[in-house]
């Protein structure tokens, strides 16, 4: 169920004329810049745009200019978050729809959490940032805790993390599994990809 707090209230966002329109990666990381004060949730949106392009130029084949709706859609998912967690989601789909935005990257960013904004993951670029999200932020938060960070990860020390509720509690398991049973590809084979390629991101 959605949150009442959260649901957008709609599940068209865009107008079909403005497909193709992208703002700049330069422009979404100066946004970044100017909404995101805190660098830890500034590095989340950065690795999980690198670890949606990549998913896109590696698994789907896609070209350069799709894979970068992928990483604009991960980059900017969060950007509302810090300064209006009340409306999060809300502030920055307006703010891409009053910039012409290409709708499917909107439509991927009001995907990311269906049961808070009440949106269903579509496509697979949907699908995808709602799989990448959650675990993306708990890999990273796996990684700090250890001396050598990414080096020497594996899965199924993820795995046994996952099992564990009290380690980074805030990270919901049901989302996690709700995300994977909408994909093919196992959970095993999603946390590989994140950390070969989200481990060099700053």
């Amino acid at each position: 169920m959605s949150s009442p707090v959260l649901s957008l209230g709609r599940t068209s966002f865009g107008d079909p004329a403005n497909t193709g329109n992208l703002p700049t990666l330069e422009e979404a990381h100066a946004l970044l810049a100017e909404w995101v004060p805190n660098d830890r949730l500034r590095l989340h949106m950065k690795q999980v745009g690198a670890v949606m392009k990549a998913w896109a130029l590696e698994r789907e084949g896609a070209d350069e200019r799709t894979a970068q709706k992928w990483e604009l859609a991960g980059l900017l998912h969060d950007a509302d978050w810090e300064k209006h967690p009340e409306s999060h989601c809300r502030v920055i789909i307006e703010h891409l729809e009053s910039l012409n935005t290409d709708p499917a990257v909107i439509h991927c960013i009001a995907s990311h959490g269906p049961k808070y904004f009440g949106v269903e993951p579509e496509n697979t670029m949907d699908k995808m940032i709602y799989v990448f999200d959650e675990l993306s932020g708990f890999i990273h938060a796996s990684a700090l805790i250890r001396p050598t960070r990414y080096e020497g990860m594996d899965v199924k020390g993820i795995l046994k993390k996952l099992k564990t509720p009290s380690f980074a509690a805030q990270v919901s398991r049901d989302d996690i599994n709700d995300a994977i049973g909408r994909i093919d590809t196992p959970l095993e084979e999603i946390i590989q990809f994140i950390i070969d390629h989200q481990k060099d991101v700053q």
